[in-house]
């Protein structure tokens, strides 16, 4: 079953168990998968619907972060219980141990010496954990890679 459709599926049922939270949010996600299908004149494929996710689980990350600075606890917790409802739908995230492995292989495949090569490095491994690793966490990862050759 696709995201699309799960989505959908479980969109019903919590408007069938009253559970506004979840279904707001899944409202808003099919919305904006709907404005990107518009946009583009084609249905999205898999891999542009977990980027959607991903856009929609950064935004909440970021709201909770300004919400706690300026001391919006309750807003926060609401953000919170988003995210997480975004994050089922979500591919299931590497470790950082299968991340480093990956990252040792990509590192030796392309001969990369040192800081310079972080492009090659970076190019290499981001299709093969599209959304399945935060790109920031894998940058750091690499760049301590690098500067530790």
């Amino acid at each position: 079953m696709g995201i699309q459709q799960k989505l959908m599926d479980d969109m019903k049922a919590a408007m069938k168990s009253g559970d506004t939270l979840r279904r707001e949010t899944i409202r808003g996600i099919r919305a904006q998968m709907k404005n990107m299908e518009i946009d583009q004149g084609r249905p999205l494929t898999e891999e542009e619907e977990i980027r959607v996710l991903i856009s929609a689980a950064k935004k909440r990350k970021e709201a909770i972060e300004q919400f706690r600075a300026g001391n919006r606890e309750d807003r926060a917790a609401e953000e919170e219980q988003e995210l997480r409802i975004i994050q089922a739908y979500l591919p299931e995230q590497m470790s950082e141990e299968a991340l480093a492995k990956l990252i040792d292989q990509t590192i030796s495949e392309v001969q990369a010496t040192s800081i310079k090569d972080m492009g090659k490095v970076m190019g290499k491994i981001m299709p093969q954990v599209s959304g399945r690793a935060d790109g920031k966490v894998v940058q750091k990862m690499v760049q301590q890679k690098l500067t530790a050759l």
